[in-house]
């Protein structure tokens, strides 16, 4: 199983960046998807998850009302929309697929992770 992110990088604050994500030796039906971001020095932050039939979704506090995630099956993959960008929001962010309908906020509830994909936001 490999996940694979990207879609990072420079941006100015305020402005936006689509992250994608697109598993391979899963069955994206199957699984939901999940965000994630680290910035140096901090934990692991839960940014956003979307349950494996698109139907739920549920986002971190801090990228509430800024940042959608959706899914297209066709082509296999996840989207994270990233708008108004701040730059607390710099990170590196990983997309990460879970064995059950809904994988929830906690990172332990996603059995694959991906390479991540940095995001600067300039100020």
């Amino acid at each position: 199983v490999q996940l694979q992110a990207y879609g990072g990088g420079l941006v100015q604050a305020g402005g936006s960046l689509r992250l994608s994500c697109s598993p391979s030796g899963l069955t994206l039906d199957d699984h939901a998807i999940g965000w994630f971001r680290q910035a140096p020095g901090k934990e692991r932050e839960f940014v956003a998850t979307i349950a494996w039939n698109g139907g739920s979704t549920y986002y971190g506090d801090s990228v509430k009302g800024r940042f959608t995630i959706s899914r297209e099956y066709g082509k296999s993959t996840v989207y994270l929309q990233m708008n108004s960008l701040k730059p607390e929001d710099t990170a590196v962010y990983y997309c990460a697929a879970a064995r059950s309908s809904y994988g929830g906020s906690s990172s332990t509830g996603y059995q694959y992770w991906g390479q991540g994909t940095q995001v600067t936001v300039s100020s």
